[in-house]
């Protein structure tokens, strides 16, 4: 038989061949895992990196830093302009509180103004009654004497009050003279006799009290 010559392949060579077979395959998870850690690695020399400005100092630093002219001019014109708003609020409100003061005081005028000309053209049916009432024509008890008393509760109600009485001291501002006649032993103006009953809607006077007045002798 022949023998046959093989060929001895060194250790290194065959370990050389085994290398370069196939590679096997890196699982597809690793690399991505891989290749995200390596992203959040920071650059080299610091590259790509954004200084913090705030870094190496604390809350109170900042806090307690010196302020620039700029913003203290900044600071003393916001003063300003809250100090002239304020000033513009309290004269707005000083305007309005007179305004409503002015206008309660008016609808109080208007109030007493509407009822006394409500008043007014009441009178002359009060001046009946009285005439009635003197001459006894309104009886108790009778239709017209119901009627009298229900006219001049409406004129309470309204306010109305009359004045002018036999004995009274004549007052000029209230009260008209339509005749003087002299008295012995009047030490003063008084009135002698009621023509017509005056009438008062509280300081409004509706109509003044016609008398005669008497007046001392001498």
């Amino acid at each position: 038989m022949t023998d046959k010559n093989f060929e001895e392949v060194p250790e290194d060579e065959g370990s050389d061949a085994a290398a370069s077979g196939p590679a096997p395959q890196e699982n597809a998870d690793s690399t991505e895992a891989k290749a995200a850690e390596g992203s959040d690695e920071s650059p080299a020399d610091g590259a790509g990196s954004l200084p913090d400005p705030a870094e190496g100092f604390t809350v109170d630093d900042i806090l307690n830093a010196a302020q620039t002219d700029d913003a203290a001019a900044g600071d003393a014109a916001i003063a300003d302009a809250e100090s002239a708003l304020l000033n513009d609020l309290k004269r707005l409100q000083a305007e309005y509180a007179n305004y409503r003061r002015r206008t309660e005081e008016q609808r109080h005028i208007e109030i007493a103004r509407a009822k006394g000309e409500a008043a007014k053209g009441l009178l002359p049916v009060l001046d009946d009654l009285d005439r009635a009432t003197q001459h006894g024509d309104l009886v108790e008890g009778t239709p017209f004497f119901v009627i009298g008393e229900k006219v001049r509760a409406v004129v309470e109600r309204l306010g109305v009050v009359a004045y002018g009485a036999a004995g009274e001291e004549f007052d000029p501002q209230h009260h008209e003279a339509i005749f003087q006649q002299p008295t012995p032993g009047a030490e003063k103006s008084t009135i002698l006799e009621v023509v017509e009953v005056g009438y008062r809607l509280g300081d409004v006077e509706l109509r003044p009290a016609k008398v005669v007045v008497a007046v001392p002798s001498e």
